[in-house]
C-alpha cells in the first residue's frame, strides 16, 4: 500500500459549475470507450495498435506525446506484473513550463539544479493505472526520481490540472480526448492525491532527516486512490440532483 492512500471525495463541497464540468468530461470519457468498443477496441489497445512487441519500461508511443499549444505531455508504460498486480500499465501525465501560469516556478528543494533549457522543468501531474481490459482502476502520484521531473508544490500542481489538454490527432484522437477528459472527471481525487503526496514527503522527511526524500528509492508511490468511471458518474449525478 502506498504511503498516502486516498479515499472517496466529498462532492457536496463542489459548486454546480464544477459538477457540470465533471459531468461533461465524464460523458466524453464514456463516449471514447463506446466508440472504441464498437470495433472491439479499448483505450490501451488503441494506443498500442501499431506496436508489434510491447516491452516493460518502454515509453509508448516512442518519444511521448506532446501538445505544443498546451505544453501537455504523456506516455504509457508498464512495470513487471509483480510490482503492480492487476495492472496492465499506466499513463504518466505532465505539464511543461510554457503551459503553466505566469510566476509559478519549481520548488527550490535541497538538490534543485536550474535546467539548461527552462522548458525541461516539467511537472508530473498524476498517473492513471489501467487494467487488461483498457479501463482505469486507480490514480497515483510518484516521487520525483521516478519520472525525473521537477518538484512543484501541490497547490501549484493543482492549478495545472485544468490546463492539461492533448488536442492532437496523433497517436489517437479518442485516446487523447479520453485522457484530457479523465483529468477533469476525476479532478477532486487528483487534488486529494497531490495534497497527500506532499504530506507523504513531509512525513518521510521528519522520520529520515538525513536522507533526501525526493531521491529516496524507498518511497516511490506517494499517494494512490482507486477510481471507477461508473461510480464517479453516479456520484456526480447524485450531487447534481441535490443542487436541484
Amino acid at each position: 500500500m502506498p504511503e498516502g492512500s486516498v479515499g472517496g471525495s466529498d462532492f457536496s463541497k463542489l459548486s454546480l459549475d464544477q459538477l457540470e464540468e465533471m459531468l461533461e468530461a465524464g460523458r466524453e470519457v464514456i463516449e471514447c470507450h463506446r466508440v472504441l468498443a464498437k470495433t472491439g477496441d479499448n483505450i490501451v489497445g488503441e494506443l498500442l495498435r501499431d506496436v508489434d512487441n510491447f516491452f516493460e519500461w518502454n515509453h509508448y508511443p516512442e518519444g511521448d506525446v506532446y501538445d505544443n499549444t498546451s505544453h501537455s505531455q504523456y506516455y504509457y508504460h508498464a512495470h513487471p506484473p509483480d510490482e503492480r498486480p492487476g495492472e496492465h500499465g499506466h499513463f504518466h501525465t505532465f505539464l511543461r513550463p510554457k503551459g503553466m501560469p505566469k510566476g509559478i516556478r519549481a520548488a527550490r528543494v535541497s538538490d534543485y539544479k536550474k535546467p539548461k533549457d527552462p522548458a525541461d522543468a516539467l511537472s508530473h501531474l498524476v498517473a492513471i493505472s489501467m487494467d487488461d481490459k483498457g479501463f482505469p482502476i486507480s490514480m497515483f502520484t510518484v516521487n520525483r526520481w521516478v519520472t525525473a521531473d521537477y518538484w512543484y508544490k501541490a497547490e501549484d500542481v493543482i492549478k495545472f490540472i485544468d490546463l492539461f489538454e492533448i488536442d492532437l490527432a496523433h497517436p489517437s484522437w479518442p485516446v487523447n480526448r479520453w485522457l484530457t477528459g479523465m483529468m477533469r472527471l476525476f479532478r477532486p481525487q487528483i487534488v486529494e492525491l497531490l495534497l497527500a503526496r506532499d504530506r507523504t514527503i513531509e512525513d518521510w522527511r521528519k522520520k529520515h532527516p538525513k536522507r533526501n526524500p525526493y531521491k529516496d528509492h524507498d518511497i516511490e508511490v506517494l499517494s494512490e486512490a482507486e477510481v471507477s468511471i461508473d461510480d464517479q458518474m453516479a456520484q456526480i449525478t447524485s450531487a447534481l440532483e441535490k443542487h436541484g
